[in-house]
């Protein structure tokens, strides 16, 4: 399979079908995956298949090569719609994670007020009070919630350790809609060949009941756009996503798709 393994600590500009011309910001090492899930449908591969023997960029590492970055666009172009902190992992689990908020937001305001400041989250750090209070500066929180039946994620999010479901949904209830949930749905089959359709109403009515409890400002829903490490996986169909942001929407929150 074709993997994506992202450069460090600065990568892009990207067109991101969510975001835009988006920047990104890997805190993750520029080798390998370090990530406190390890899902079947990852770009970046499997954690024990993509090992990072690199260490993390440092606050001033990120600083640096950021403002670096944006100078060069300020001169050359494109002017980025967001600066994104995705990459090789969770970027919420690097130690300095809320300075690094801080930088960058100094850093946009600097160069590019315009842009706005995303992060990529599976949510599995916002219990910890420097993440959650980073977090709330940040312009688009945007934090994984693909079902809520934890035998569905631990089969495909496969999450590394503890995984408290209910205490992670109350923290995303305390954003007080300073977040935005973001769902993949797709089908096919497990590498062991259990089903991973998420898209009938067993999973997503419970999921939607959730949804509504969190108040989250939008619902982002996507399906596979790369190859994965788990070649079985299927697409959902447009139909599938244009039902379940239509039950979203009834609910009186925007949802919005990407095929």
């Amino acid at each position: 399979m074709s993997t994506v393994i992202y450069a460090s600590p600065i990568f892009g500009p990207v067109h991101s079908r969510r975001l835009g011309v988006s920047l990104g910001i890997n805190l993750m090492p520029a080798d390998g995956k370090v990530c406190s899930f390890d899902c079947l449908y990852c770009e970046c591969g499997l954690n024990a298949r993509y090992p990072a023997h690199l260490k993390r960029p440092s606050r001033q590492e990120v600083a640096q090569a950021l403002e670096e970055r944006l100078k060069d666009m300020q001169a050359n172009g494109p002017s980025p719609d967001v600066l994104t902190f995705a990459g090789n992992g969770e970027p919420t689990a690097h130690p300095d994670f809320a300075a690094i908020i801080d930088d960058v937001i100094a850093l946009r305001n600097r160069y590019f007020p315009a842009a706005q400041v995303s992060v990529l989250s599976n949510a599995t750090f916002i219990t910890r009070p420097a993440v959650f209070d980073a977090l709330l500066k940040v312009d688009n929180n945007i934090l994984k919630l693909d079902t809520v039946n934890l035998g569905y994620i631990r089969l495909v999010n496969r999450p590394n350790g503890h995984y408290d479901l209910d205490a992670l949904v109350q923290k995303m209830r305390d954003f007080n809609g300073h977040c935005i949930i973001q769902t993949l749905f797709m089908k096919g089959r497990s590498f062991d060949g259990q089903d991973v359709d998420n898209t009938s109403d067993d999973y997503v009515l419970p999921w939607l009941d959730v949804v509504c409890s969190i108040a989250p400002s939008k619902v982002m829903i996507y399906t596979i756009d790369r190859e994965t490490p788990c070649p079985s996986l299927q697409k959902a169909t447009h139909a599938e996503l244009d039902r379940i942001a239509a039950l979203v929407e009834a609910r009186g929150i925007p949802c919005s798709v990407s095929y």
